[in-house]
């Protein structure tokens, strides 16, 4: 194993630059609300550079590409759409091509999770180039995540290219440690029906928002009852959104809705779940309100269209699974210091991969999670290309 690092940790030194220069170059690419198809082109030319074997976007628009063509599976998955900026004078700098300062860039998805692309493909050519993949097909697979998580995994396994790996790797932050599992969700939304009136006579109405008040007050207090997990931690429960309808600003609102996202640890099933809100709705007025499960079916920005409900569920894989430890055991041959296998709090495409498809799954990225989604999405550059020492090395240790 010596060897094989040392031939590793060599050809990454020699790639550092460059592969540093394309991680700047697809960072400063916008890529919010799934327009994927520009960064994915920039992603698929470093590709070919490399001498990657088979280079495609599927019908949704995610790019994937593939070396070794070997009996076992894996696939290297990374997000490369990214949440939006928010007001431009909310950032201290230019959100897409961002600023280095002590080593650090700062700027949209640098941590989540453009971050670890570079690591992941740089890694797959060297890995081919030394002779490491024997018996492996590696896939990269670049794809749009952050609306609605799960859904591109679910195609690359159920529609194109139909292909069910063996092991997965997803790169979203986890501090170059090996993550092995995540709480779940259930989004719903709750609709409250009312009666319009001027607001002159609001006693001839019936105010929708005013009936929605005491479930949302009943949520705020629902928490500690919710159940736990000793690894993956406690259920959460969040009013995200509300919006009503109304003839006019002067007249009382005849609908009124809000939107639910329902963490689930494990042992939580989604009927006990929706049951649980459910419950909150007072009887007597369970005639005008309903709750019901959110469902997605938005089209992706090529066109295509793959409904799913909204549920995602927790999943956890198990310290000493073998994946577990081949994950561990490169860290210490990459020389890092022990660490126990971490879990991430926010929700990433293992929902799919191991949640839904119970294909064995681990986390290995650069960044730190508590950085994502804000004006700090930051990742320290020599992670990131530490991070490709993992990703070469990876396949030899299973």
């Amino acid at each position: 194993m010596g060897d094989n690092r040392n031939g590793v940790e060599g050809k990454v030194r020699d790639a550092r630059e460059v592969m540093l220069r394309f991680f700047r170059e697809i960072v400063a690419i916008p890529s919010m609300e799934g327009q994927i198809g520009e960064v994915g082109k920039r992603v698929a030319n470093e590709m070919d550079r490399l001498g990657f074997d088979d280079i495609k976007f599927d019908k949704m628009g995610n790019i994937m590409g593939r070396v070794g063509n070997g009996s076992r599976t894996m696939v290297y998955d990374s997000h490369i759409d990214t949440v939006g900026i928010g007001s431009l004078d909310s950032w201290d700098w230019d959100p897409f091509k961002g600023k280095i300062e002590n080593g650090v860039l700062y700027a949209r998805g640098a941590c989540d999770e453009k971050g670890s692309t570079p690591g992941m493909i740089y890694g797959m050519a060297i890995a081919h180039e030394l002779g490491l993949l024997e018996d492996w097909t590696i896939w990269y697979f670049g794809n749009m995540e952050e609306w609605c998580d799960g859904i591109a995994a679910n195609t690359f396994v159920e529609v194109d290219p139909m292909i069910r790996p063996d092991y997965v790797v997803i790169g979203e932050p986890t501090n170059l440690e090996v993550y092995r599992g995540q709480k779940g969700r259930l989004e719903m939304e709750i609709v409250s029906r009312g009666r319009s009136a001027h607001a002159a006579s609001n006693h001839l109405g019936d105010n929708a928002i005013y009936n929605l008040m005491p479930i949302v007050e009943a949520i705020d207090k629902l928490e500690p009852e919710l159940g736990r997990h000793e690894f993956l931690g406690n259920g959460k429960i969040t009013v995200t959104d509300m919006h009503v309808k109304t003839a006019s600003i002067n007249a009382v609102p005849d609908q009124a809705v809000i939107t639910i996202d329902r963490r689930m640890t494990l042992g939580e099933t989604r009927e006990d779940v929706f049951n649980q809100v459910k419950q909150l709705i007072p009887r007597d007025s369970r005639d005008k309100i309903i709750i019901r499960e959110l469902f997605y079916d938005e089209p992706s920005y090529t066109g295509y269209v793959y409904p799913v409900e909204k549920y995602f569920p927790a999943w956890l894989m198990p310290d000493d699974h073998p994946l577990c430890l081949a994950g561990q055991a490169t860290r210490s041959e990459m020389g890092l210091a022990y660490s126990d296998t971490g879990k991430w709090d926010f929700s990433t495409n293992g929902i799919y991969w191991a949640g839904k498809a119970e294909i064995p799954s681990i986390g290995f990225g650069p960044g730190e999670e508590e950085t994502a989604h804000t004006v700090n999405d930051s990742v320290r550059l020599e992670d990131v290309v530490k991070a490709t020492e993992f990703y070469a090395l990876l396949p030899s240790n299973i």
